[in-house]
């Protein structure tokens, strides 16, 4: 006999509006996501820019409005003028963050062609590593100023005439991190962040600007990095961001599912620190995050190890090519739950990233075919239906323990209401791995609504993996959601994701 879970949704019980850029992803000069990935000149696949059409038509089909660029560790000794101008004219570069050989072929403004093609919009970074305000101002007179000064007539003479308008803007990137070049202390670091953003705003006002907050969760700074770093920009800033992966290491499955609590817990800690710098300074405004890189990512991390060591400084090497498994479809799938559940303060959030490395696109190497991970699945499912107002569930449901956490409930769920196209949409995961569950949703208050379609990601492997012409893992419909007088019952099973749609 199978469990059994209840749930009410209401369109009345909303957290909030959910902003699109939550479905943002990112792009880095790491290992093959640029080239060999999205770029790939002279191909037949690729266009008159040398672009991948069917990388590009897998990207529109995820729909991500946003893209954080070109870092990542690549940013904090980033030369951004390297990559403008002439490409025969443009230097290559040792690249120290990941010890790699950057041609520089692709640069700000092929990206910013690249991003239109996709229908998206680029998200900057600037480099507070090795550079600082100066170099900022200037990237950002360059992308932005429509003309008549010295860097933005640079890039008209570029080709360029109309301004880029990046409107996001990262100050560095995981400067708490003793890994990245031009590191900084907490005290340095809110200093340069609160300059900086000053000077930035003074060019173009109508820039939003991310603070650096700290790279996960374990940083021995946290959370005193955030609050620290955020008395000093407070003023100027309008997001701090957040990062975290996750691996199962220990082979642990049933643990590695209930990881998705630890980011709620940061994401916790995180908005109870940003509302106590907001208190202490007086202040009105609400400083919201952005959560710009998130995925799960251990499984290549000893090849990774033996290309930096023992094979430097090669252009474009295979790096951070993780082939993701279906349990790690699932915790992509509760992470994104996890987000959706606090849309209310995430505004932002890059799945990172989007091509080849640590991404829900590969292409194989040397110009053969681009194929879905598992995790494309539901990051798909959650922009496609994701869009609307996010409303909190009311769940009454059983729980376990794992290696490392307790109280783990069985189904982690969200609901997502589009009054215009007057749709409702439950994303749920049942994380348990031997039971299904029977989950009766009271949607009584959602008066009219039937059952569209109830999509599913489920796989008796947890081990399987897609790849170029095999896909083990893709997403099915089935009837298993019946609705009778307002109460609507669905089967849930073991170890799945399941995308409920509901329309009037």
């Amino acid at each position: 006999m199978s469990k059994k879970a209840k749930m009410v949704i209401d369109k009345d019980f909303q957290i909030s509006q959910v902003d699109e850029r939550i479905y943002g992803s990112f792009i880095e000069h790491l290992g093959r996501a640029v080239y060999d990935g999205l770029y790939q000149p002279g191909s037949p696949l690729s266009d008159e820019d040398g672009f991948r059409k069917d990388v590009m038509e897998m990207v529109r089909e995820l729909d991500v409005p946003v893209i954080r660029y070109p870092g990542g560790n690549f940013v904090s000794n980033f030369f951004w003028e390297d990559s403008v101008g002439p490409v025969d004219q443009r230097p290559r570069r040792l690249e120290l963050a990941w010890r790699s050989l950057e041609k520089n072929e692709v640069g700000l403004n092929e990206f910013s062609r690249w991003t239109k093609k996709v229908d998206s919009q680029m998200m900057m970074a600037v480099n507070l590593g090795t550079r600082g305000i100066a170099d900022a101002c200037n990237l950002l007179e360059y992308c932005n100023h429509p003309g008549g000064t010295k860097y933005s007539d640079m890039r008209i003479a570029h080709g360029v005439k109309e301004p880029h308008n990046v409107k996001i803007w990262c100050l560095g990137n995981e400067m708490d991190g003793p890994w990245q070049l031009g590191h900084k202390t907490m005290e340095e670091y809110g200093r340069l962040a609160e300059e900086t953003a000053k000077a930035m705003k003074l060019i173009d006002p109508t820039v939003e600007l991310v603070s650096c907050g700290s790279s996960n969760l374990d940083m021995p700074t946290f959370p005193r990095w955030e609050s620290a770093t955020l008395e000093s920009s407070y003023d100027y800033v309008d997001y701090v961001s957040m990062h975290q992966y996750y691996g199962n290491r220990d082979d642990d499955t049933l643990d590695f599912l209930a990881q998705s609590d630890d980011m709620e817990e940061f994401i916790r800690t995180v908005i109870a620190t940003c509302d106590y710098v907001k208190a202490k300074k007086r202040g009105r405004k609400k400083i919201n995050i952005s959560f710009d890189e998130w995925n799960v990512w251990y499984h290549s991390n000893a090849a990774d190890d033996d290309i930096t060591k023992n094979h430097p400084w090669q252009a474009a090497p295979p790096m951070l090519e993780d082939i993701y498994t279906f349990e790690d479809a699932l915790l992509v799938g509760l992470m994104l739950i996890t987000l959706l559940k606090h849309a209310d303060r995430v505004k932002i959030a890059c799945l990172a990233q989007l091509v080849n490395v640590i991404a829900p696109i590969m292409t194989e190497a040397g110009g053969g075919a681009a194929w879905k991970q598992t995790i494309f699945y539901p990051f798909m499912h959650a922009s496609r239906y994701g869009r609307g107002i996010a409303l909190m569930p009311v769940m009454k449901v059983t729980k376990h323990d794992t290696a490392r956490h307790e109280n783990v409930t069985d189904i982690e769920s969200v609901a997502v209401y589009h009054e215009e196209k007057e749709e409702l949409t439950i994303f749920a995961v049942n994380r348990t791995l031997d039971e299904d569950i029977q989950l009766t949703t009271d949607l009584r208050g959602m008066e009219g609504y039937r059952v569209v379609e109830h999509i599913v990601l489920e796989d008796c492997d947890l081990k399987a993996v897609n790849g170029a012409g095999v896909q083990n893992v893709y997403p099915r419909s089935v009837e298993r959601s019946s609705m009778d007088g307002g109460m609507m019952t669905s089967m849930l099973h073991k170890a799945s994701w399941n995308v409920i749609r509901l329309g009037k």
